[in-house]
């Protein structure tokens, strides 16, 4: 990789350990660094890439990382490795400090109603599924290369949250996009060294011979180089990358309100059966018009909801009368009605115009969903204020602590809008 002069590489005063600072002031549109494609590690790079194309057919999982992560296993433990010196950055991945690698009871305590605890879940069965389904066999027929007592379940394990955390994807091109999935991910040294914040200063490019760092505004002689790994929820960052943004850094941020809270809160809400059933049967029509489902969530963001569609139409059918519900379900859930075009996006001053009823609705929501965390919101910003005792918070502690805060912060917002 070329490297400019103005550029260190340090653990001191970057946000988390390693990081990149600017050792001379930078304007906006400078090339930091510029990677060769033949640096990068990938299924297509790794010494034994003609052995995972001949079995790429066998190699596919939901996840599309096999490939990639069969290298990972393969160039970690080989001591002729070219990418030996890469890999002694990360002291036995030690560093990594994902939510997976938390004890069940600590990442159920600090994270229960962040989302979280409920994706780490999936994760963990998606990679004992994918060990003993697709790597060991693939290690068994290859026992020159690949040994079950080196190449472990837990270093899989420790190298999927190695790429979870340093990889990188390269977009689509627009006339890709419908024809193939996503690209598969690849570690990228030098560029994997920057930190994220949603106020980023430089972004990666990527051309068909290499791949180039290049800042997106001035920055100041001293300041870190932050990259972008796109527009994250501080959940998705300590899920994926092991740490959150401070209040109020991540401008991305969101909070989750289930779809089936909606529908608890309307039967709460129902006086009779027949209430009850109808609540029941609108449920289930929004199910066929594929605007909830059993698993979904309602995603709310700082200005705007992110669902609003999905928000929008599930209100309002909620709050329907019978006589409103037949005449919509004859319709196929079609309304001729303009007026409601031009509300669709469901900004912060839209949410305050709403009816009544689903004011009320989306209120007892809320407040469904603020029961799922252990604390409340006051005791959260309390312990911020406080530097004395946020200090004494182990780190884990204190990553949880910004996602939920974040998290209840914006669903406070909601409930001052639809009072």
């Amino acid at each position: 990789a070329r490297l400019r002069s103005a550029l260190v590489s340090s653990r001191e005063g970057a946000v988390a350990g390693y990081g990149m600072l600017a050792a001379e002031e930078l304007e906006a549109g400078e090339v930091l660094f510029t990677i060769p494609r033949t640096a990068l590690l990938s299924q297509h790079t790794t010494s034994i890439h003609a052995l995972l194309q001949e079995a790429q057919e066998s190699l596919q999982s939901q996840s599309g990382w096999v490939p990639l992560l069969l290298a990972l296993l393969h160039e970690y433990t080989a001591s002729n490795s070219h990418w030996q010196p890469y890999f002694s950055l990360w002291q036995d991945f030690r560093s990594l400090d994902h939510p997976m690698f938390w004890p069940q009871e600590e990442r159920t305590r600090l994270l229960q109603g962040t989302g979280i605890p409920e994706a780490v879940d999936k994760d963990l069965a998606n990679i004992d599924l994918e060990y003993n389904s697709i790597i060991l066999p693939f290690m068994e027929t290859h026992p020159d290369i690949f040994d079950p007592k080196l190449h472990t379940l837990e270093l899989y394990k420790e190298l999927v949250a190695f790429v979870m955390a340093y990889s990188f994807q390269e977009p689509l091109e627009e006339e890709e996009e419908d024809e193939k999935g996503p690209n598969p991910p690849m570690m990228v040294p030098v560029a994997d060294i920057l930190n994220h914040v949603a106020n980023h200063n430089a972004n990666l490019e990527y051309s068909p011979q290499c791949l180039r760092m290049v800042t997106t505004q001035p920055v100041g002689k001293g300041q870190e180089i932050f990259n972008t790994y796109g527009q994250m929820a501080n959940w998705q960052l300590l899920h994926m990358y092991g740490f959150a943004e401070p209040y109020p850094g991540n401008t991305h941020d969101t909070a989750d309100i289930q779809m089936v809270t909606l529908r608890r809160a309307a039967l709460q809400r129902a006086k009779s059966e027949a209430q009850q059933q109808l609540i029941s049967e609108q449920w289930d029509f929004l199910c066929q018009l594929e605007m909830v489902g059993e698993e979904g969530a309602f995603v709310l963001g700082w200005d705007e909801v992110l669902t609003e569609e999905e928000l929008s139409v599930t209100l309002k059918v909620l709050c329907m009368s019978e006589e409103e519900f037949k005449e919509y379900k004859e319709q196929d859930g079609w309304e001729d009605d303009s007026e409601d075009e031009e509300n669709s996006t469901l900004s912060n001053e839209a949410l305050s115009r709403l009816k009544t009823p689903c004011k009320k609705l989306l209120y007892d929501s809320v407040l469904l969903t603020l029961e799922s965390y252990g604390a409340d919101l006051k005791a959260e910003q309390d312990l911020l204020n406080n530097k004395e005792a946020y200090e004494k918070l182990s780190r884990r502690e204190q990553q949880a602590l910004h996602v939920r805060y974040g998290q209840k912060r914006i669903l406070h917002q909601l409930l001052e809008l639809v009072q």
